[in-house]
């Protein structure tokens, strides 16, 4: 009885997003036929869908290396962030000496680095990853810093009056107030580590989604790319209900804090 109460609720929070899509996948394909749009130009949604389910192109093998990059983008991102923000948050003189630092990192144009990482590291999964992660680790170092140092005062008070040491008061008041906020950049982070990981495969590449993209420029197979550009979505559309179930889990006691 309560399971399907909670499902009948999620199917009813779904509804609004799924109206929409419907509705802009139905317009999409009246525009295309209507207009008479060739398909090189904009093929309609149902092509699309003719080559996401065709046997020509190695979806599987496409879509479980850019799903690789893309999820370990996403965790270096996170734990990369998280270290940074609870070193900033943790000592001033931290804060002063990396806070430059990492705000001129953030600041160069990744298409640009994308290149140099390949000839540092050569071709394969892990420029991408690193590429993803420059991308997204920057929302995390900040809101975890925030997080950390946003704290009632009473509450520190409170650790004072029981002599709490500096890093009981740090994982037990705050950590556990820090959550909102990190999880909050980590939805952030896990669509700046989808467009990471494809911007390092178009740079080069010779598996993955984005590398189907590239390949089929030359031929003008537009249904195969818009398919390539689907899984994409999906990817990130998966990473970001994972975030926030694992928001709903380690905050139910309200919403996550947006950045």
């Amino acid at each position: 009885m309560g399971g399907s109460g909670t499902a009948g609720g999620v199917a009813l929070r779904a509804l609004p997003a799924a109206a929409t899509f419907a509705g802009f996948i139905a317009a999409w394909q009246l525009a295309v036929v209507c207009l008479g749009i060739r398909e090189y130009l904009l093929p309609t949604p149902l092509a699309v869908l003719e080559a996401m389910v065709s046997s020509e192109i190695p979806w599987t093998k496409h879509i479980a290396i850019t799903a690789i990059e893309i999820l370990g983008a996403f965790l270096i991102a996170a734990l990369g962030g998280v270290l940074l923000g609870a070193a900033i948050a943790w000592s001033e003189a931290l804060s002063r000496a990396l806070t430059p630092f990492l705000v001129f990192v953030n600041t160069l144009p990744k298409v640009a680095i994308a290149p140099l990482f390949l000839i540092w590291l050569g071709y394969g999964i892990l420029p991408n990853m690193l590429i993803g992660a420059l991308i997204g680790f920057f929302p995390v170092v900040i809101n975890t810093a925030v997080g950390l140092a946003q704290i009632d005062a009473e509450l520190l008070d409170l650790g004072r009056v029981f002599h709490a040491p500096k890093w009981k008061v740090f994982a037990k008041i705050r950590l556990p107030n820090a959550y909102p906020y990190v999880l909050g950049a980590l939805k952030v982070t896990a669509t700046s580590a989808v467009v990471g990981a494809v911007v390092g495969e178009f740079v080069a590449s010779q598996a993955g989604l984005g590398y189907v993209i590239i390949t089929t420029q030359s031929s003008m197979n537009t249904p195969v790319a818009f398919a390539a550009l689907a899984f994409i979505s999906l990817l990130g559309l998966a990473l970001f209900a994972l975030v926030g179930i694992l928001s709903r889990a380690l905050v139910p006691w309200g919403e996550v804090a947006e950045l």
